[in-house]
């Protein structure tokens, strides 16, 4: 279930990434949308039927939609605030607390990012920058096998700490009382039950009862992904969410069975999950694969995560810890997890990674809930110039330009020079204006 892998071969199969739009889907994927769809139609191809359906048709779409891919019809979409309250109030006490205590680090997290307005009359007159956040919001919340509060909690607080006037959530019918505990807790008006692509179109688009939004955010399964990529344009989006991964890299101080639980714990989120182990240890990998085979006998999601390690997971032996740190960038995990005896030095030379863990104490699955940065990170390999889900996601930036009379006059004639060498001489013209008045007016206040 769990292999060790020598470096060459690990290049060859786990370590390699796919190309990008040439995803070979499952074929359980296939025949459950050829089943609904038709023979012949692929994911993308269903994906935008159902886009079209719901900017044409709306609310009926939607109730269509829900009825044949999720066996629910709901009467009302909107889940108003007071069944929010009671969803809170019915918790249980840890619960209730365990969430509290998740959104307070994700709060206090996201409100030591900055967001800087800035003015500066150096450059002639005033140039700067105007910081506001984007005006309208919808965050997907995965419901399934797995509903996620915690991803409820990781989107929705970022965008409140910038200050985004309204914030419209959609999760799949049914949703978890936990998913509209967290909700309240967040202060929300309301929730709506409605999901996969259907809910990215009703985003999108709007409909009769889903308010459109300026940008869409939070991870989903592959319909929503793709239909994430389809509406991109209309509205903003985070980044496309692939499969969710791990990377831990060890040495011969790390705890066995602790690299185990941590690897088990990434697998069991679907069996498209990477969980992979570097390591120039092959006494810890052994142990660490004898740990796999004892611990996973004991967990609820043992066949998904049999599943995820045989197809996607594994232990690289590699000739040291320099090596090891060469592969996780070259590979760019959405988590890199450094259990070695000086994480700070390995740290150094780690460049691309969504969320890096040093050490043993702080593990992955604290990130997933109570660390406080957000655990809506790159996947894919998009840490090479992606980052975690933030405050910036939620705002945008204005330049503001009011240049003096003078610096006005002087970089006019640098933008015509400019315009005639691109061969827009309207450009050119509209500085050439500038330029004869300015000189009038200079010559009249000397």
């Amino acid at each position: 279930m769990f292999k060790i892998y020598d470096l060459e071969t690990a290049r060859r199969t786990i370590l390699r990434r796919g190309v990008v739009g040439q995803e070979a889907y499952p074929p359980a994927v296939l025949a459950r949308t050829e089943a609904v769809f038709g023979p012949g139609v692929p994911p993308p191809q269903a994906v935008a039927r159902i886009l079209a359906s719901v900017r044409e048709e709306g609310d009926a779409a939607l109730r269509h939609w829900s009825e044949l891919l999720d066996r629910n019809r709901p009467d009302d979409f909107r889940i108003p605030a007071a069944e929010l309250a009671a969803a809170y109030q019915a918790l249980p006490a840890a619960l209730a607390q365990a969430l509290e205590t998740a959104a307070g680090r994700i709060r206090a997290f996201h409100q030591r990012q900055p967001l800087p307005n800035w003015q500066t009359a150096e450059l002639g007159g005033v140039l700067g920058q105007r910081v506001t956040p984007i005006e309208r919001v919808g965050v997907y919340v995965p419901g399934g096998s797995a509903p996620l509060p915690s991803s409820l909690l990781m989107s929705v607080i970022p965008a409140r700490v910038a200050g985004v006037r309204q914030i419209v959530v959609c999760t799949p019918p049914r949703p978890h009382p936990a998913i509209l505990a967290a909700a309240h807790l967040c202060g929300l008006e309301a929730v709506y039950q409605v999901g996969g692509a259907q809910a990215i179109a009703a985003l999108a688009f709007g409909t009769e009862s889903v308010p459109r939004v300026d940008k869409i955010v939070g991870a989903g399964n592959l319909f929503v992904t793709l239909a994430k990529q389809q509406v991109y344009g209309l509205v903003g989006l985070d980044g496309l969410a692939g499969p969710t991964e791990t990377m831990v890299i060890a040495d011969e101080t790390a705890n066995p069975a602790w690299v185990a639980a941590d690897l088990l714990a990434q697998a069991e989120h679907d069996t498209l999950a990477s969980a992979i182990l570097l390591t120039p240890e092959r006494p810890l990998a052994e142990a660490v694969q004898a740990e796999i085979a004892r611990q996973v006998e004991s967990l609820s999601r043992a066949e998904i995560i049999a599943i995820s390690l045989a197809q996607r997971g594994g232990a690289v032996l590699t000739p040291d810890l320099e090596t090891a740190a060469g592969l996780a960038n070259d590979y760019a995990p959405e988590h890199l997890c450094l259990s070695v005896a000086d994480p700070a030095a390995l740290a150094g030379r780690i460049q691309h990674a969504g969320g890096l863990f040093l050490g043993e104490r702080s593990f992955e699955v604290l990130g997933d809930y109570a660390a406080g940065p957000s655990h809506v990170m790159p996947t894919g390999g998009t840490a090479r110039f992606a980052s975690p889900l933030n405050v910036l996601d939620f705002v945008k930036i204005t330049s503001l330009v009011a240049l003096d009379a003078e610096t006005s006059l002087a970089l006019s004639g640098v933008a015509a020079e400019l315009a005639q060498a691109e061969s827009l001489t309207a450009h050119a013209a509209a500085a050439g204006f500038r330029m004869s008045r300015g000189r009038r007016c200079l010559i009249r206040q000397h």
